[in-house]
């Protein structure tokens, strides 16, 4: 059998050895961070994108901050001499906000407004798909995040449905635009186990949904992730690879845990570094797969630098 490989030009780095952090990241109780989100980040953000080319990743994941225009983001990604792999939208269920919305109303309407903007992006760039999920959400309405992870808690199927109608009208709102969105499989959000990620596929047609898999976040809800690959070839857009602790994504299982919590005890890691065999992954990629392989680490476990480093290692052991 030959050895998996990997298209260079198909290949990128989502930066979140950067954007994920401790407050003091010698202090694991410190709290979290999440740089997108900080106004300041803007003027760091082209020496992140100068190291994650550094590093040896010819693209990076299309971000735009809200702090920034399309035409200053373009400026920054061309300066740092990278090309853009497809980026990431979600779409929150409502009533998780303590909102009820209407179809037809102006209010429902306003709900897909960040959806239409990532369209917006991904034109402005010239990217054709991009990763389509469900809320990551925080606090009491989010309990597969603040309490019991990767085990699809507090399951109830009205509310899937609902969600699933909703992840069907956004990519009803990115095909419009000629944007291809494929499921993105996340750890937390109402649709994160496989019984859950079938029920998606069952319901909306390939033609409006694809498939965009995170391995990590299949193999930390214990969903095999060659199975699912497989079994949705057809509909097999473009996918993240992670590596995970086995050992700490089973007890987050078997013990109650919150995301965060799990997030601190290492349970992400740089491909190679954990228990997932990502070999075997490339290997059930379909014949001919030309679709984009972004690398993320969701959380470093190590320095920034030294961890984008050690995912192009990987990358490039592999490189067709």
């Amino acid at each position: 059998m030959p050895e998996p490989t990997i298209r260079r030009d198909r290949v990128a780095l989502n930066p979140l050895q950067w954007i994920n952090i401790k407050a003091d990241p010698a202090d694991p109780g410190s709290d979290d961070l999440w740089r997108y989100a900080d106004p300041d980040f803007r003027y760091e953000y082209p020496g992140v994108l100068a190291a994650v080319k550094e590093a040896g990743f010819p693209a990076v994941m299309m971000e735009v901050l809200s702090t920034q225009t399309l035409q200053d983001y373009g400026r920054m990604i061309a300066d740092a001499g990278l090309a853009l792999a497809p980026g990431y939208a979600s779409i929150g269920l409502p009533e998780s906000h303590d909102v009820r919305l209407e179809p037809g109303t102006a209010e429902r309407v306003h709900w897909f407004d960040a959806v239409r903007r990532k369209a917006e992006e991904s034109n402005t760039f010239s990217l054709t798909t991009i990763f389509l999920a469900p809320e990551v959400g925080w606090g009491p309405a989010f309990p597969r995040t603040g309490t019991a992870v990767a085990v699809g808690a507090a399951f109830d199927a009205d509310r899937l449905d609902r969600q699933i109608q909703l992840l069907g009208e956004a990519a009803d709102v990115l095909s419009a635009e000629g944007i291809r969105a494929g499921l993105h499989n996340h750890v937390g959000t109402w649709i994160e186990t496989a019984p859950e990620i079938e029920r998606v596929f069952e319901t909306l047609p390939a033609d409006l949904l694809g498939a965009s898999f995170d391995i990590g976040h299949l193999v930390w809800a214990d969903v095999d992730p060659i199975a699912m690959l497989q079994r949705h070839a057809d509909r097999l857009i473009d996918i993240h690879i992670k590596d995970l602790d086995l050992a700490v994504a089973a007890a987050s299982r078997a013990t109650p845990t919150p995301y965060n919590r799990a997030t601190d005890d290492g349970v992400f890691l740089e491909p190679g570094l954990g228990g997932i065999d990502l070999d075997a992954v490339l290997a059930a990629l379909p014949s001919g797969f030309g679709g984009w392989i972004v690398v993320e680490v969701d959380r470093a476990s190590m320095d920034p630098v030294a961890s984008a480093a050690a995912c192009w290692r990987w990358v490039e052991a592999r490189l067709r």
